[in-house]
């Protein structure tokens, strides 16, 4: 199973949402405070932005799933840093007015998207992570089954807990709950999403 094309394509945009603003903000005229190239840094604006808002909305409406508990667990959220490497673009001449500085870069990012989506590693985004989502490598048990993936969670959890998870890719799940583990067998909801 895999991600669908669109909304991989959206979660790649929306990482880079703040690059786009490094941009637009290098494309400030001194006197005017406005952009030298209005109509690209509105194009760039726009898409960045409605990337963003739609990426966390549909974050937001993933609820229920299947109930795993988590048998292992550790912190990838450090890997978000990878996305760091094309903000260097932004530290170079950079002009949104020229043609083959646009072409260049749309190559580049073309890409840097055929393999983020390829690896399945567009969840590895910033911008989920300012959200407050966490990316963690488990092995957890369904059922019977030992599996292991990556679980993209908005809500901290531990060894013993169980998580609902929605499968979104085939290696990757949405956390939509955490029901800690208690020593009295009690298990007390962590936090619902809201």
């Amino acid at each position: 199973m895999k991600l669908r094309f669109a909304a991989a394509l959206l979660l790649f945009l929306s990482a880079y949402f703040p690059l786009a603003l490094i941009f637009i903000i290098k494309d400030l005229d001194e006197q005017t405070w406005l952009p030298s190239h209005p109509v690209t840094a509105a194009a760039v604006a726009v898409v960045a932005l409605l990337s963003c808002v739609a990426v966390l909305v549909a974050a937001r409406r993933i609820h229920g799933g299947l109930p795993v508990r988590v048998t292992r667990v550790a912190n990838k959220s450090g890997d978000m840093f990878t996305y760091t490497i094309p903000y260097m673009i932004s530290f170079y001449n950079f002009n949104l007015g020229d043609w083959k500085t646009l072409l260049s870069l749309f190559v580049f990012m073309t890409l840097m998207f055929a393999l983020a989506y390829r690896t399945q590693n567009v969840f590895v985004n910033p911008v989920m992570a300012l959200a407050g989502y966490g990316l963690y490598d488990c092995q957890f048990v369904d059922g019977a089954r030992e599996n292991q993936g990556l679980l993209l969670a908005r809500h901290e959890f531990h060894g013993g807990d169980t998580c609902v998870v929605q499968k979104l890719s085939g290696f990757l799940y949405f956390v939509t709950d955490v029901r800690p583990h208690e020593e009295s067998g009690r298990v007390e909801p962590r936090g619902t999403r809201q």
